[in-house]
């Protein structure tokens, strides 16, 4: 097989799909070269890069030759997949590899805006000492509030229970074997109006934001809020007002509505902890999603 990988794959899967004889092409292209260099290939792989919409999946469905669509990931909102699905073009994705990175992840942006580690950092490398500026919170005993309880989500549940903290969790399917004394689930406007920390883990849903002002309104004053799942899940505007205002205390962001974000007024707000979406970058997480796009294309083509 031919196989596109136009985010770029780990090396070790790229030598094992080669030393199993399909060919990988590691290229990145614009959306208008990628609807004619995609008709060459048998496979696509992409992570969050990459975004195949109608146009691409209707040049590929033309010239018949790619079968399937890999995400490298989590969510495949980066796919028209219900589209591609309907042209004969298989979507898959990897969701066990990366979830507890992405919660690792989560969690030190906990830590982060808690304790000032972001900020207290960066004046120390200017020449400042300022330790009485900085006092945080503990997170022990403190209640995080998990939106979209998955693997990602429950992965940070675990951790945050081991840390001490309660959890509740909002998620359309519940299991109810994962409830326990630190640990339960609740409709929306209660885990608003008792979380310390809200934590998001699901994905897009119609590119309209989870958190926005009306939702802000609704949570405790001083809450913290952590996006590690899609930018577009939260309203950044709204949420530089609550910043500004004093009703959210921090946050966290690993994902934003624009990649590479140009939002500078978040970025520097000295309440806000950022990352450049390296929710899945480790080396960890790098190998196991390789190895579960290995195995996909074995089986696929099988």
């Amino acid at each position: 097989m031919r196989i596109l990988a136009s985010d770029g794959i780990e090396k070790s899967a790229a030598a094992a799909l080669a030393a199993q004889g399909h060919e990988v092409v590691q290229e990145f292209y614009q959306p208008e070269e990628l609807a004619e260099k995609v008709k060459e290939f048998d496979v696509l792989v992409v992570r969050s890069a990459t975004k195949v919409r109608k146009p691409i999946i209707d040049a590929a469905a033309s010239a018949g030759r790619l079968k399937l669509i890999i995400r490298g990931g989590v969510g495949i909102d980066n796919i028209d997949h219900v589209y591609a699905e309907e042209k004969g073009i298989k979507v898959m994705n990897t969701p066990r590899a990366s979830s507890d990175s992405v919660a690792e992840l989560a969690l030190a942006h906990m830590f982060s805006v808690a304790r000032f580690i972001n900020i207290a950092g960066h004046t120390m490398r200017v020449g400042q000492w300022e330790k009485k500026a900085y006092k945080g919170i503990e997170l022990s005993g403190r209640t995080i509030g998990i939106i979209g309880y998955g693997r990602i989500g429950q992965a940070l549940g675990r951790r945050a229970q081991a840390l001490g903290m309660k959890v509740v969790a909002y998620d359309i399917y519940k299991i109810p074997e994962l409830e326990n004394e630190n640990m339960r689930y609740v409709e929306m406007d209660e885990l608003y109006a008792v979380s310390d920390f809200i934590s998001l883990h699901t994905p897009s849903i119609d590119g309209k934001p989870l958190i926005n002002a009306d939702t802000i309104a609704k949570m405790k004053d001083g809450v913290i809020i952590i996006n590690t799942s899609r930018g577009n899940n939260l309203d950044e505007q709204a949420l530089l007002d609550a910043l500004n205002s004093g009703k959210v205390y921090g946050a966290g962001l690993d994902v934003f509505s624009e990649e590479p974000s140009k939002n500078e007024a978040l970025l520097a707000h000295p309440r806000v902890s950022c990352t450049p979406h390296i929710g899945a970058s480790t080396s960890e997480a790098q190998k196991r999603i390789g190895a579960e796009i290995v195995d996909i294309i074995a089986k696929f083509f099988a």
